[in-house]
């Protein structure tokens, strides 16, 4: 830590200076402004008054800590094994293996957008903060409405998402376990998925140094099971391997579209689903010691890592893959479940699946606290129903303890779609172009870029990490591949489709947005201004 951090920097504004936000520290720490002190205890704090809020958490999470909280929502091996089916529908081992590393090239671009507009302005609020601050003035808090609204859904609906996918894995080794004897249905499934969303909301709740080393702990642990179940795959299977040529190049269609060029994009769902939630660390950022150079350096590593390690995990799986028909005809809820006991029989598949659940399972927790923060910082400007319960912080823990319990309740009555396969695909994004989780996240991602390289080009003050001279370039290559897979993902998963096997996601999100829109026009444009300063010009900040 460096020592400008170890001392007390004094902060003075006036009331004009709070209101914009827009005033910057002198060499003193000082803005000479009025005659009001607000004291801050660190320079990360001193920032974030400059961006307009105090410092109301502690900030114990470590560079190496917030790289491994946000390694953890992406989770290795928990998002290959629930993405596999995505790849063997969409072009056999072509899907699984070109269909993840295509996708992760783009995604980098975006997380180095990401990266840049979150070392300048490294506040919880995040992506509705960069864009109200990015917009053209007239716009900024149009801009702002739409983008939280559209984060909120995609973080909350991934909490469902993720925690469901953990009661599947639960549901895969009851099966495995019994040899098929026990099959759970969509009630007990429901019934795990509450019990896995009761123990994260208390999870989530506890002290923020508690959550940094927990992370650190479910970071190894996914890097060991991930790093486990490669070995395992390619050793287990022996002389049963697929040859080099097969396990790159082989390509089956089994999607329902005719197209074989179409059909494998759609295997491209599979990392957009896995490599979500990166932005977690702009959104723990006043939790972090040194957030603007930490958190940068947090979605860089974690989107490379991830992307990296799971694409040498799907070749391991797509050497080990005999039969792609096979696995996809399986009873068992997802098809790697199959692969790993095809290839390393009952005990062996317990015991990598085991880790499996319990990587995914913290992936989930990890999920649970982004999520939570992402409410907490849009209720403390007042955009939600109820925002002055969801914006408190909890005296023992300082944590926003009530923010918790709303994404878990919310996400729990996400889950009832569960009841229905097709409802919930299109939720959760079960199949490759069922993703609404994907939609609302990513839009939410694509938003502040796209502002970053229009109207926003001269605006941005860079921090400690800056794209330079590539970073209308990059943003620009980020803006077009997400409003391609936003397109993509609506589409239905075969050429001719019937009500049941629709593709809902469109609908679920075009009802967040005509609400968000509805609510703007109606009520939202007389009240909300954006990111709201909550300075206390009568108080001081946290000591």
């Amino acid at each position: 830590m460096s020592s400008a951090r170890d001392e007390k920097a004094t902060v003075t504004y006036s009331q004009k200076a709070t209101a914009s936000s827009q005033g910057s520290l002198d060499a003193r720490g000082t803005e000479k402004a009025g005659d009001v002190f607000v004291e801050v205890t660190s320079a990360d704090d001193a920032r974030l008054a400059e961006l307009g809020y105090k410092g109301e958490f502690k900030r114990e999470f470590s560079l190496i800590e917030t790289v491994a909280f946000a390694f953890s929502i992406m989770a290795v091996i928990g998002g290959v094994s629930s993405t596999l089916s995505f790849g063997l529908a969409s072009g056999g081992h072509v899907g699984m293996v070109w269909g993840w590393f295509i996708p992760c090239l783009f995604i980098m671009c975006i997380a180095g957008s990401m990266a840049e507009l979150t070392s300048s302005m490294p506040t919880s609020a995040g992506l509705y903060y960069f864009s109200a601050k990015l917009a053209p003035e007239r716009y900024s808090a149009l801009a702002s409405w739409v983008t939280g609204w559209a984060n909120v859904t995609g973080q909350i609906t991934l909490v469902c998402s993720i925690d469901y996918t953990v009661a599947q894995m639960i549901t895969t080794a009851v099966a495995v376990s019994t040899d098929g004897a026990v099959v759970l249905g969509a009630g007990p499934t429901y019934g795990i998925l509450l019990a896995i969303l009761a123990v994260h909301g208390f999870i989530c709740s506890a002290a923020t140094k508690v959550l940094a080393r927990l992370n650190l702990f479910y970071g190894f642990l996914t890097v060991g099971a991930t790093v486990g179940a490669i070995v395992a795959l390619l050793v287990c299977s022996g002389d049963q391997k697929v040859s080099t040529k097969t396990a790159f190049t082989s390509y089956e269609n089994f999607t329902g579209w005719r197209n074989d060029g179409w059909a494998f994009l759609l295997a491209f769902a599979a990392p957009m689903w896995s490599l979500t939630g990166y932005d977690s660390a702009a959104h723990i950022s006043e939790e972090v010691a040194d957030a603007a150079r930490a958190a940068p350096i947090a979605i860089l590593v974690s989107v490379a890592a991830v992307g990296s390690m799971g694409w040498i995990l799907i070749i391991a799986a797509s050497f080990a893959t005999v039969s792609v028909p096979a696995l996809l005809d399986t009873d068992l809820a997802l098809p790697m479940g199959q692969l790993l006991l095809d290839v390393l029989g009952k005990r062996g598949m317990l015991a990598v699946w085991s880790f499996t659940i319990i990587a995914q399972f913290l992936c989930g927790a990890a999920q649970g606290v982004d999520a939570s923060r992402v409410v907490f910082a849009f209720a403390r400007d007042n955009a939600l129903p109820g925002s002055r319960w969801w914006k408190q912080v909890n005296k023992h823990t300082q944590t926003p303890v009530n923010a918790v319990w709303l994404v878990i309740i919310l996400s729990a009555l996400c889950g009832l779609l569960g009841f229905s396969e097709t409802a919930f695909s299109s939720l959760a994004g079960q199949y490759p172009d069922y993703s609404a989780s994907v939609i609302g996240l990513y839009t939410s991602y694509a938003t502040p870029i796209f502002l970053r390289v229009t109207s926003g080009r001269h605006k941005l003050v860079p921090g400690p990490f800056s794209l330079g001279r590539w970073s209308t370039l990059i943003g620009s290559i980020a803006i077009a591949w997400v409003a391609f897979i936003v397109v993509l993902l609506c589409f239905p998963p075969s050429q001719t489709t019937t009500a049941a096997e629709m593709n809902y996601a469109p609908v679920i999100v075009l009802a967040v947005f005509i609400f968000a829109g509805g609510s703007w026009v109606v009520s939202a444009r007389r009240w909300f201004v954006g990111p709201l300063p909550n300075i206390d010009v009568k108080g001081h900040g946290r000591e």
